[in-house]
C-alpha cells in the first residue's frame, strides 16, 4: 500500500468516524420541537395524566360502591388536580442547541482523531518515507523507468533511501513488469536473494512471454535452491522451450537440473541435445563443446557415485498425511547410528512425496563435508542408520511436532531401504 493510499484511508476513515459521531450526537436535536419557543418534554407529564385518571376512576368506583361518601370524594379529587398542576410547573423546558455547539462537535471529532493517530503510534518510518520520497523519489523513477542508469552521487549518500523510494514507487506502478525486474536487479546486487524472486515471481506474472524475465527467475530460483529444479523453475523453463525449443540457456539448466536430481538419463538426453544444437552453427565451438563434454563426463561420475549409494523409500503413514502441510520440508540422511554428523544428507520440499511415498537416492554425492562420505563410513565399517523426518519450520534440528520415523538400521552392502514415518515428535 503507498503512501497516498495510507493518507487517504486514514482520511476516509477519520471522515466516517466523525460523521457518524455526529449522526450519533446530533440526531435527537434536530429531533426537537420547533414550534414553541421554549419546547417542553412532554412525557413526564402524560404520564402525571395517565396516573390521575386512573385514580380518578378509582375514586368514583369507591362512591359508586359505597365505600367512601361524596365529601370524601370532591376532597381526594381536588388534591389529585392540585398534585397534577404541581408536576406539570416542574417539568424543565428543553434547550434546541445552536448552531455553534453542533460546529465545535463536527470540527472536534476530526481533530481528536488525527492527534490520537499522531500520539499512539510511532509515525517515524512513515515522516522518513515521505523524506526519502521528496529527495530522492524522482531518481527511483528515473532508475525503475530506464531513464538512467546510474543514480547521481547524491542520491546514494543514503542507500537506504533510495531503496525505499524504489519499492514505493514500484508498487505504485504495480502492473509495470519492467520496474518489477530492475528491483530485483536492486536486490541481487545487495545479495537480498528472496526478495529479489519475489520481484522476479512479479515480473514473470505480469509478462510470461518475455524470455529474458523467464530465464532470469529460472536461472535466479535454481542456484538460490542449491542447484535444484523445484516445480515452479521447471515449470518456467518448459514454458520457454515450448516456445523456442533451441533456447541454450534453459536447455542448460534443465540438464544441470536433471543430473543434481539423479535424473542422470534426462541429463546426458538434454546434453546432446544442446550440443547438436550448438555444433549445427556455424562458427568455432570448441570451447563451448568441450565444456559439454566435462559436464557429460562429470554426469557419468555423478552416476556411477549414485550406483555406489542407498535408494531411500520414504513411506507415510497414512494416520499422519492429514498433518502434512504445503509448506513442509523433508530431511532423509545417514549417520553412524552413535549420532554425530550425517554422512550424506538431502533436504528436499515436500512436494517429493506424492500420494504418501517418496524415493531418494542417498550417496557422496549428498555429503555434507568432503571427508565425512557415506564410502568412507562404509570402508571404516561404521555401522549406519536412515533416518527420515518432515519438518514444518523447515530446521534441520527436531521440533516439537514434527513428524518422523525410528531410524532403520542397514548393512554395508545394502543398497535399499524402506523407512516410515509414523509418529510425530512430542
Amino acid at each position: 500500500m503507498t503512501i497516498f493510499s495510507t493518507v487517504g484511508l486514514f482520511i476516509a476513515l477519520s471522515l466516517l468516524v466523525a460523521l457518524l459521531l455526529g449522526v450519533i450526537t446530533i440526531k435527537p436535536w434536530l429531533k426537537a420541537p420547533r414550534s414553541h419557543s421554549k419546547p417542553l418534554d412532554n412525557q413526564l407529564l402524560d404520564i402525571n395524566v395517565a396516573v390521575f385518571r386512573e385514580r380518578l376512576a378509582e375514586l368514583k368506583t369507591d362512591k359508586d360502591s359505597g365505600v367512601i361518601d361524596d365529601h370524601h370524594y370532591q376532597n381526594q379529587k381536588l388534591e389529585l388536580e392540585r398534585q397534577l398542576l404541581d408536576a406539570q410547573r416542574e417539568v424543565s423546558p428543553m434547550v434546541t442547541p445552536g448552531i455553534k455547539s453542533r460546529l465545535i462537535v463536527i470540527v472536534w471529532v476530526p481533530v481528536l482523531t488525527a492527534m490520537a493517530y499522531l500520539m499512539v503510534g510511532d509515525r517515524t518510518p512513515v515522516f522518513e518515507l515521505w523524506a526519502a520520497e521528496d529527495k530522492v523519489g524522482q531518481v527511483a523513477d528515473d532508475l525503475l523507468a530506464g531513464r538512467i542508469d546510474q543514480p547521481p552521487a547524491w542520491a546514494i549518500e543514503d542507500g537506504n533511501q533510495l531503496i525505499s523510494a524504489m519499492q514505493t514507487n514500484v508498487y505504485r506502478h504495480a502492473s509495470d513488469y519492467n520496474r518489477w525486474m530492475r528491483l530485483s536487479e536492486l536486490f541481487l546486487s545487495l545479495e537480498a536473494t528472496d526478495s529479489a524472486l519475489e520481484a522476479l515471481s512479479r515480473a514473470y506474472r505480469l509478462s510470461p512471454d518475455n524470455e529474458e524475465i523467464a530465464t532470469t527467475y529460472a536461472q535466479i530460483s535454481f542456484f538460490a535452491n542449491k542447484g535444484q529444479l523445484d516445480a515452479n523453475s521447471r515449470r518456467v523453463l518448459e514454458n520457454i522451450l515450448a516456445t523456442n525449443p533451441e533456447h541454450e540457456g534453459a536447455q542448460m539448466l534443465m540438464a544441470m537440473g536433471e543430473a543434481r536430481a539423479s535424473n542422470f538419463d534426462q541429463a546426458q538426453g538434454w546434453i546432446k541435445r544442446l550440443r547438436e544444437s550448438i555444433a549445427a552453427k556455424p562458427g568455432d565451438h570448441t570451447q563451448a563443446l568441450s565444456s559439454l563434454d566435462e559436464l557429460s563426463a562429470n554426469v557419468v561420475m555423478q552416476q556411477q557415485q549414485a550406483s555406489e549409494g542407498v535408494e531411500v523409500t520414504v513411506k507415510v503413514n497414512a494416520s499422519l498425511l492429514p498433518l502434512v502441510k504445503a509448506d513442509d520440508t523433508l530431511f532423509v540422511a545417514i549417520r553412524d547410528v552413535k549420532g554425530g554428523p550425517p554422512f550424506a544428507a538431502k533436504r528436499l520440499p515436500i512436494s517429493n512425496i506424492k500420494q504418501g511415498e517418496a524415493v531418494i537416492s542417498l550417496s557422496d554425492l549428498d555429503a555434507m563435508m568432503p571427508e565425512r562420505t557415506l564410502g568412507s563410513a562404509r570402508s571404516d565399517k561404521v555401522q549406519l542408520a536412515v533416518i527420515a523426518r518432515i519438518s514444518h519450520s523447515g530446521n534441520a534440528t527436531a521440533e516439537s511436532g514434527d513428524l518422523s520415523g525410528n531410524p532403520v538400521v542397514i548393512g554395508a552392502e545394502q543398497t535399499e531401504v524402506n523407512v516410515e514415518i509414523n509418529q510425530q515428535v512430542p
